[in-house]
């Protein structure tokens, strides 16, 4: 992205995003980040930090559609979450003759205390990055390995030292369809994505292709040479009808037998070779034997040759049908390649774990429309825990306290809205021994992370790993009876 083009859409980020709070965070590859900050109508942040098009602008997709393109959350994405969520955005700015913004957040903590820090997207080719920095401007976390000086987590943040060869190019973009340059933009890249895709694609669904052909060929090829194996089976019949014929007039001279052809007009002589260890009658039966197996040969052989063909016509044709669709650039046509293997393919039968009803156990539908499940005597909560939870639901407790498990139902694998922890979390503290207190910590972790110590009692679990929040404790969902 050029230094024009990117000065145009900090201008256009500056009129939309100030003083607005950074809600949801979705991970949607290695190197890219959407970010939420309540925009109805201009959709959410998107930030490319991937060196062959490092890029940023406004994205307008729907929460389902960035939840079905997500991947768990890296590192650098939990660590903005931890820092930056719910934080207000203070700022935009643009160095300049550089391809680096900033965004500088203000965020109230646990204390009611502000602290700034200031997300920067270093869109600046091979040394592409985001970087978090402390209110000191020191970096605290990297979503790509750091390389140079400055660029080193603890570092104070310094612009890296461009290359020449490293130079912005302009983007080409048609804004003549878009209203904005965020919506050209994302217009422009897609076509850029969707074209790479059909090239992925079409060479993924060449090779396929080709293989199955090939390896019909090859077959094709392996059936011939064993035809010629099995040998002609009258040639066969023939040898072993004469040696049965010659039995009392044949003349032996070590491998060597001279019999008389009477089925040659005029009854010559021939010679034909055995094994001087077997008698004429053994090598007869042997003869006869092999007939057997080539006749047999050639009518199956000769079935499988016929389905071969069949089934390489049918390749063929496709395979014709698949350069038409490569050389029109027909997506759809190119698509139904894909979706006939996976009509092949056989559907995996995943074990579904069975349903377990417990009496006591209370459900909750948080803000966010997350299932939220609390047990009530310490058995319920063993039960909760390692047999209704799965890996990636989010488990609750209060910290050093006896009280309910809570469980925050997880079925996209998706990062849980921070309201919803919130509301769990205020449920975990009021099913608790310190419902009276004003103020619970909460530990909080995904179910996967927690064991059942030997011998220990019900409700006792093991944490490997897991975050603490304080909150009130409150009942403030609705209860689904």
């Amino acid at each position: 992205m050029d230094n024009e083009t990117l000065e145009k859409i900090v201008s256009e980020l500056d009129g939309l995003l100030p003083d607005r709070f950074l809600g949801r965070i979705f991970q949607l590859s290695a190197n890219s980040l959407a970010l939420d900050f309540g925009l109805k109508h201009e959709g959410f942040l998107f930030v490319s930090v991937d060196p062959a098009a490092p890029r940023i602008y406004l994205i307008k997709r729907s929460v389902r559609e960035l939840e079905k393109a997500s991947t768990p959350p890296l590192h650098f994405a939990q660590a903005m979450r931890a820092s930056l969520g719910g934080g207000k955005l203070v700022s935009i700015s643009k160095d300049d003759n550089e391809r680096i913004v900033r965004f500088t957040f203000s965020v109230i903590d646990e204390l009611g205390n502000s602290r700034d820090w200031t997300l920067v997207a270093q869109l600046t080719g091979r040394s592409a990055n985001l970087f978090l920095l402390d209110a000191a401007a020191k970096i605290i976390q990297a979503l790509r390995p750091p390389k140079g000086e400055g660029q080193q987590l603890g570092d104070i943040y310094q612009p890296p030292q461009q290359r020449v060869s490293e130079a912005s190019t302009a983007t080409p973009i048609d804004r003549a369809d878009s209203a904005s340059i965020s919506e050209a933009l994302d217009k422009h890249y897609r076509e850029l994505e969707a074209a790479r895709d059909f090239d992925s694609l079409a060479t993924s669904v060449t090779a396929k292709l080709r293989k199955e052909i090939s390896k019909r060929k090859k077959l094709q090829a392996n059936l011939r040479q064993d035809l010629v194996a099995h040998g002609d089976p009258e040639e066969h019949k023939r040898r072993g009808d004469l040696l049965l014929a010659n039995i009392s007039t044949a003349k032996r001279n070590g491998n060597r037998v001279s019999l008389t052809d009477y089925y040659t007009e005029g009854s010559p002589t021939i010679e034909v070779e055995v094994d001087e260890n077997q008698s004429l009658q053994e090598v007869a039966a042997e003869s006869f034997s092999r007939y057997t197996k080539a006749k047999r040969a050639i009518e199956e052989i000769g079935a499988r040759q016929l389905e071969l063909e069949r089934e390489l016509a049918t390749l063929e044709e496709k395979q014709a049908k698949l350069d038409r669709a490569i050389a029109t650039r027909d997506p759809s046509t190119l698509s139904e390649f894909e979706e006939q293997k996976a009509k092949a393919a056989k559907p995996s039968r995943e074990r579904k774990k069975p349903t377990i009803t417990l009496p006591g156990l209370r459900r909750y539908l948080s803000s966010d429309g997350y299932e939220v499940l609390v047990g009530r005597t310490a058995r319920d909560n063993d039960q909760l825990t390692f047999k209704v939870a799965r890996p990636n639901d989010l488990w609750l407790h209060a910290g050093d306290y006896p009280g309910s498990h809570v469980i925050v139902r997880n079925s996209s694998r998706t990062e849980i809205p921070q309201r919803t922890i919130i509301e769990a979390a205020q449920l975990a503290a009021k099913f608790s021994q310190a419902s009276k207190d004003s103020k619970v910590a909460i530990h909080y972790t995904r179910r996967k992370f927690l064991t059942k110590p030997k011998g220990a009692a019900p409700g006792l679990v093991r944490l490997s790993t897991f975050k603490t929040i304080t909150v009130e404790p409150g009942e403030n969902l609705e209860r689904i009876r």
